[in-house]
């Protein structure tokens, strides 16, 4: 039986996989998968969005990338005409490149440029109730193993991988014992990260900004707390620094003067109070207690690790008085290897299906073990082609 999982060696040309990044968390996740597609001798088109500190972060990462586009705001129409807007430019590049599949996690300008030059694109996605562009879709789709078709609402091909989007990339974590110190934070100082609800977003509600003033008034005054501000963007640290002007030149609330790591934050913090998914999911990953002030719908990943006590969900300012545990904790942890991660293993397997033989891959079930043998899913919906 042949290797189906390998890309065939006696192809005459390379071929090329495009990956966009529009947003924050899309720099750390497809940073190894953007290193394992590379290692495999795929050549690897990577543009990026200039929005949610993803410039910083590429930067901070090394990750080379083409910045095109920007942020359009808050407001539908605009999000509309600047999706539009950056596929335009994005088709003239993309068009010249000719990529054989192109990969996002969500990315609509993406979708959106590969529906007009009719290129087989993966849509990697952990949130059901993302908005989505009429008449645009993937050809297949990628989810967690807690996840399935039926939650996402794609008449698609479907691929599973396990665990979650953040288990991902902690193969490349390496903890920082020194950033307490680097930042100002006494040994005995309770460390809170904390993360605003994204204002601009389509999903958010303003009973998360409602929730996320509670948090920050419940702490301002209180001895031996620090609370690190991670802002979204320019215009909320802006407005971080003119709300909270006095606890901040206290030294009570610290906002970084850089992009930083995000997973030594969390690692270095004693615990985490978010309004997005993604901050909450990698604390959970590291074992960090953590709070949810998100009151969009919750996904299903999200009711899972609450579930499993991963995850604790603020649904009222009550909440916040009284389920938010302010404690020191001991930091613990290794380096991890890229080795032995069935999630990045499933994901470079099914891309790799996908790039050389037109179909999905395996479920998530089949990467629990060392051997995998490719096996073809498909919604129940239908996929299509």
């Amino acid at each position: 039986m042949p290797d189906t999982d390998q890309p065939s060696k006696g192809s005459a040309e390379r071929k090329m996989i495009w990956v966009d990044l529009e947003n924050s968390p899309h720099v750390p996740f497809f940073r190894p998968i953007i290193e394992r597609l590379r290692e495999r001798d795929y050549d690897l088109l990577v543009t990026a969005r200039d929005a949610y500190q993803v410039r910083e972060l590429i930067e901070l990462y090394g990750v080379p990338a083409k910045i095109i586009g920007k942020h359009y705001g808050k407001h539908k129409l605009l999000k509309i005409l600047g999706t539009f807007r950056r596929a335009l430019v994005l088709m003239q590049i993309v068009r010249k490149k000719k990529p054989d599949l192109a990969v996002c996690h969500g990315s609509r300008s993406l979708l959106l440029t590969c529906t007009l030059l009719r290129i087989p694109a993966v849509a990697i996605m952990d949130y059901e109730f993302g908005a989505e562009l009429p008449f645009v879709k993937p050809k297949w789709l990628m989810v967690p193993s807690v996840l399935t078709e039926h939650k996402m609402g794609f008449t698609t091909a479907v691929a599973q991988y396990p665990g979650l989007k953040e288990d991902v990339y902690l193969s490349m974590f390496r903890p920082d014992p020194t950033l307490r110190d680097r930042l100002g934070i006494a040994a005995d100082d309770v460390l809170i990260v904390v993360r605003p609800p994204a204002s601009e977003a389509h999903y958010h509600s303003p009973e998360g900004d409602k929730l996320f003033h509670e948090v920050l008034n419940r702490f301002a005054n209180t001895r031996g707390i620090k609370i690190l501000l991670l802002p979204r963007n320019k215009r909320q640290e802006i407005e971080l620094h003119s709300a909270w002007a006095e606890q901040i030149a206290l030294g009570n609330f610290l906002i970084p003067e850089h992009a930083e790591d995000g997973l030594n934050l969390i690692w270095n913090s004693d615990l985490v109070i978010s309004g997005g998914g993604t901050m909450n999911r990698e604390a959970a990953a590291l074992g960090v207690p953590v709070y949810s002030i998100f009151r969009g719908k919750i996904g299903a990943v999200d009711r899972y690790l609450a579930d499993q006590g991963r995850l604790t969900l603020l649904e009222s300012v009550e909440d916040v008085k009284t389920k938010i545990k302010p404690l020191r904790r001991k930091t613990s942890g290794s380096q991890r290897d890229g080795k032995g991660n069935p999630g990045l293993e499933a994901i470079i397997s099914n891309i790799v299906s996908m790039v050389e033989f037109k179909t999905v891959v395996a479920s998530a079930s089949q990467f629990m073990t060392e051997e995998v043998v490719p096996h073809i899913i498909t919604s129940t919906k239908g996929a299509g082609n």
